[in-house]
């Protein structure tokens, strides 16, 4: 049941729907999106300008810190992260000696008055690091931020459980993180034989014990759907043991997209073992009615949580906003990113740093700052943001609601994106009436492709090709 002003959080699966509108499409974690970021557009000198100017201008707002670790100990075949592979432990530190000289010098760029109400840490693999290193990480990071001392912050960390040896969790817990991810993907051995990610399942259900014994208040797990030898039943199998053994507060089941002319690790999964795309269709519509029937809801892109969970609560709200750490309840941070390839949003402006992890240490080691390539939004930029990441995140847009606060008339700025919604209207993805564009629970497994109406990167560079597919 959905009370009047709150926001549906029904979902379905239209398989005609999904063939005819399942083209590539971004994920939309940053509209402008990252392929259009340039190196001519933000600097180190740019993102010192502007971290300065957004200080002045926007002395209170808090402040949201993503650092990333991009270790790992063994390849999954799967992976599309900025990762390094290496059994080479030492080589951490390096990375460390580095990270810590920029958490220094950007952190003397914020005032101490800013409180750091989102941490989270990303890879790779951020258990990676030993417990010794991890503890200094955290000591660094409180010395040049101001973070939480009272539980209140949203501290969260990606683990993989197979680096959470027996007491890391509990370490963890008291460095303050509060919410934790596991990586599980699936459970059925010839799977994860097949992507190189052998994770016995009696190892998922200790790290999920232990960390609901420490303390954890929110347990997130993630699955894939669409690896190799995967089958509607299989995963159903894999996702209602998923529920019995470990019963997350939140899973997020991601589509696989198989890139392998990218992806070079992706070439070592044999494309004759993928699920067909209509097997892969009736594994996520067996996989929502399963999750619906043990009472989840559905967020968006992927994601699905409790009734009482936070970021299901948000969307219902109309709260929920979405940034390079997925969806979030933090819409008025400045998004800080640390570490190698981390993206930053402060105010207009984004900022990612250098990709490679030499490249990274190097800069660092000459004194300088990381950030090599990126882009301030025009007003243009700011208008679509905000209609995308509504879109993305409430599934329903007033255009009032865009008037109101950027001066324009909705109909006459966006006429070209209408006229692209006509079809997808005919034929049931969304509604526009009333001044009022509302996705149906059919169009939400769709909304990144409903959302490029209103990008106009996309429609002048043609490339979303380099993108993955919605299904």
């Amino acid at each position: 049941m959905t009370i009047r002003g709150q926001i549906s959080q029904e979902v379905l699966v239209d398989r005609s729907l999904i063939k005819k509108y399942n083209r590539a499409a971004p994920r939309y974690t940053s509209y402008p999106t990252a392929p259009h970021f340039k190196e001519a557009l933000v600097d180190e000198t740019v993102y010192l300008q502007e971290v300065a100017r957004v200080g002045r201008e926007s002395p209170h707002r808090p402040l949201s810190l993503y650092v990333h670790i991009p270790f790992c100990q063994q390849e999954c075949y799967y992976c599309g992260c900025n990762r390094m592979i290496t059994q080479d432990r030492s080589r951490s530190q390096h990375y460390l000696a580095a990270l810590y000289q920029e958490i220094d010098r950007v952190g003397a760029l914020f005032d101490r008055k800013k409180s750091v109400v989102q941490l989270h840490f990303g890879g790779g693999t951020p258990t990676y690091l030993d417990g010794e290193q991890l503890e200094g990480l955290m000591a660094k990071i409180s010395q040049n931020f101001s973070l939480l001392t009272d539980g209140s912050g949203d501290y969260s960390i990606e683990v993989d459980p197979r680096e959470a040896s027996e007491g890391k969790l509990a370490l963890l817990r008291r460095l303050g993180f509060n919410r934790i991810s596991f990586g599980v993907q699936d459970i059925n051995p010839q799977v994860q034989e097949a992507v190189n990610r052998v994770q016995p399942l009696a190892l998922d259900v200790r790290v999920v014990r232990e960390a609901r014994a420490v303390g954890f208040k929110s347990v997130n797990i993630d699955l894939i759907y669409g690896l190799p030898h995967q089958s509607a039943s299989s995963f159903a199998q894999t996702l209602k043991t998923v529920l019995a053994e470990l019963d997350p507060d939140r899973l997020a089941i991601f589509n696989f997209a198989h890139l392998p002319d990218l992806l070079k690790n992706q070439r070592k999964i044999e494309a004759s073992h993928l699920p067909p795309p209509d097997e892969k269709m009736q594994i996520l519509e067996e996989s929502i009615r399963i999750l619906e029937e043990r009472g989840y809801l559905y967020i968006g892109m992927d994601h699905f949580g409790k009734p009482d969970d936070e970021l299901t609560v948000a969307q219902r709200e109309g709260k929920l906003h979405r940034n390079f750490q997925g969806y979030t309840t933090h819409a008025e941070c400045d998004l800080v990113g640390l570490g190698v390839s981390s993206i930053s949003q402060i105010g207009p402006m984004y900022a990612q740093n250098l990709k490679k992890v030499h490249h990274y240490q190097e800069r660092l080691t000459s004194g300088g700052l990381p950030p090599f390539r990126g882009l301030i939004m025009s007003e243009d930029d700011r208008i679509r943001h905000t209609v995308i990441m509504k879109l993305m995140c409430d599934f329903r847009l007033e255009f009032a609601t865009i008037e109101a606060q950027y001066g324009l008339v909705f109909e006459d700025y966006f006429a070209d994106g209408l006229v692209q919604l006509v079809e997808m209207e005919a034929d049931g993805l969304l509604t526009v009436r009333d001044r009022m564009i509302q996705v149906t629970p059919s169009g939400k497994v769709l909304i990144r492709n409903i959302c490029t109406a209103f990008d106009w990167y996309l429609a002048q560079s043609q490339t979303s090709t380099n993108f993955s597919q919605a299904i």
